[in-house]
Formats: structure tokens, sequence, C-alpha cells
């Protein structure tokens, strides 16, 4: 492995790095949770990941997402990313897909029970229940982010079985509707933290929580992957 990861060396070793250098990951969802997941993974020595996000960066974007800043405005958050990675370690594989996933509409990834993990960071309840449902059928481990808005304690963060969640208003639905698909089994991410009342729709950010919330994500996903728990 080259020498940018001779201090995760010291911590993982080179059998816990070949396996990183061995995974293959897919993010849905490169914003505020999906973007630092993406960077942490990259960091760690990931050797091939698969970045799917539709959308482009904005100015609402600017106070929590790695990758938007004045000068991405209007550009592809998955190419900027995607460049991102390759300026942090340009041995990783990295794939693009610019699009959403939409229930009954999953786009063809071939060879989906190839990858090692599968991380959920979209926003959708609908796109959520269709990546988990993937991953379920493709017998590929995933872990879901639940909300991220309306906190603003970094550290009420917990990852847990869906079932053994409370206070989080989007997983109470979720958990719900995989009930009923009879879906069980399902590593989430979510706040312990009760979600503070806006008077707007569109739930508020700042730039501390997010990112928390990704690095998290990533460390469980590493650590399940060199097998550290």
């Amino acid at each position: 492995m080259a020498d940018i990861f001779e201090r995760t060396k010291k911590l993982i070793g080179d059998e816990g790095l070949d396996k990183l250098h061995n995974s293959k990951i897919i993010v849905f969802g490169v914003g505020g949770v999906g973007g630092y997941v993406c960077e942490a993974l990259a960091r760690s020595g990931v050797g091939e990941l698969h970045l799917v996000d539709g959308d482009v960066v904005s100015e609402s974007n600017i106070n929590r997402q790695i990758i938007a800043t004045m000068d991405t405005l209007g550009k592809s958050k998955v190419q900027l990313m995607k460049a991102r990675i390759k300026s942090i370690n340009e041995a990783c594989k990295v794939y693009t897909y610019e699009c959403f996933v939409l229930p009954g509409e999953f786009f063809d990834i071939p060879d989906f029970s190839s990858f090692s993990y599968v991380v959920d960071a979209v926003d959708t309840v609908a796109a959520k229940l269709a990546i988990i449902e993937k991953a379920k059928d493709s017998n590929v481990p995933v872990i879901s982010s639940m909300g991220t808005g309306n906190k603003l304690d970094p550290l009420a963060f917990e990852i847990t079985d869906i079932s053994k969640t409370s206070v989080c208003p989007l997983a109470k639905v979720v958990r719900k509707a995989l009930r009923e698909k009879q879906i069980r089994g399902v590593d989430v991410l979510y706040s312990k933290e009760e979600p503070i009342k806006t008077n707007t729709r569109t739930p508020g950010s700042v730039g501390f929580v997010p990112p928390v919330a990704g690095m998290a994500i990533a460390g469980f996903v590493v650590k399940k992957l060199i097998n550290l728990i």
C-alpha cells in the first residue's frame, strides 16, 4: 500500500489495509452525510467506491457538505466527490451514477451482490426502502442514515438495529415500513436528540452535525470490514 496509509497501518496492520483495499463499497447520496462517508472511506484506503447521486451543488448545501463551495455551485456532486477522492488516493477506483433511486425503478448496477457494503445516505423514505431491500435481496450488508436535520448535538448519534431506535421521526417511519415488508436486521445511524422545531418544512442544518454522522458511519463500515466489530 502507498505511504499515505502508513499511520493507518499502525492501527489496523497490513492485513486490515489489504481488506480495505480489496473492498468495494457503494454510497447512495453524497451530500451532508454521504460526502463525509466517502471522504473517510477514501482516506481509510478503500479500494473501490461507487457513488450514486443525481443532484448538483446549491447554495443551501454550503453550510454542511464537503464538496459544496461558491466555486462548485451547479456542478455534479458525484463528479466533484470523485475528483476529491482521486486527489486523496489516486489508486482508488471510483464509479459514478448521476441519478436518483426511485421506487420500482431501481437502476441496474451490474453484479450488485459483489459489493462489500452498501451505505444509504439519501433523504427520502421511498429511496431508503428501495436501497435497503436491494441490499437485503443481494445479501450485502447495509447501513442506513436516519435524520440529521433539526439537530444541534453531534454527540447524540448512535448506531444500532432499526428496531431499537427511538425519538427520530424518520427512523419511526422507516422502522414501520420495514416491519411491513418483513425486513429485519438493518443497522442504522440515528440521533437520540429530540428534533428542534422550526417554522419551515425544510429541516434546519448546521455544519458540525451531518459530518459527524458520516464519519461515524464510515468508521462502522471500516471496522466491520476488518472484523473489529
